[in-house]
């Protein structure tokens, strides 16, 4: 019984630690403060191992993006309810931060030559413009399909909506990326 309960425990430890730096980097974009990125994953991760930890693990990701999105999603209706009494008050955050370039955390090529990577950086900067610029819902879909590797009917369950809604929200995620992206192409 104490050996089931070490495995399970390990096993847990494992998906969180490899599942937290695209959990974050999901987090900031929608939310474009690197703080409350990391209260929402940590919530996150509470409530996974809370509630679900009894779950068998192949149900683990779905569950932890519903959480996510969810948390997510609570977020901005928080922000939406703070920005109305501070725009009634006149009041106006004088320490917003801008999201920090998470997406150029990607893996280093020694080999690449020095435009090469500048044409890399510039490129990872523009992505993490575009990104934070779409609407959350473009956002969600396509970071979990193109990050996670989901295909629509589990971003769909995530995001509790249809699969064509998700097939909508891809395809116009993906049109807004290329206008903005096209000079990267």
């Amino acid at each position: 019984m104490e050996r089931d309960f070490d495995k399970q425990y390990l096993s847990m430890n494992h998906f969180l630690a490899d599942i937290e730096g695209r959990a974050f980097r999901m987090a900031q974009i929608a939310t474009g403060n690197r703080d409350d990125a990391l209260e929402i994953v940590q919530d996150t991760m509470m409530k996974l191992v809370q509630k679900y930890s009894h779950q068998p693990t192949t149900e683990w990701k779905a569950l932890f993006y519903s959480i996510l999105n969810t948390r997510i999603l609570d977020w901005h209706r928080r922000q939406s309810v703070r920005n109305r009494f501070r725009s009634w008050l006149n009041w106006h955050d004088d320490d917003d931060e801008s999201i920090e370039d998470a997406l150029a955390q990607h893996p280093d090529d020694t080999n690449q030559t020095p435009d090469a990577k500048l044409q890399d950086n510039q490129f990872m900067a523009s992505l993490n413009v575009a990104l934070s610029a779409l609407p959350l819902r473009q956002q969600q879909v396509f970071l979990l399909r193109v990050w996670e590797g989901m295909d629509i009917n589990e971003a769909a369950s995530i995001m509790q909506c249809s699969a064509s809604s998700v097939k909508t929200h891809y395809a116009r995620a993906l049109e807004k990326l290329r206008e903005k992206l096209g000079d990267h192409q």
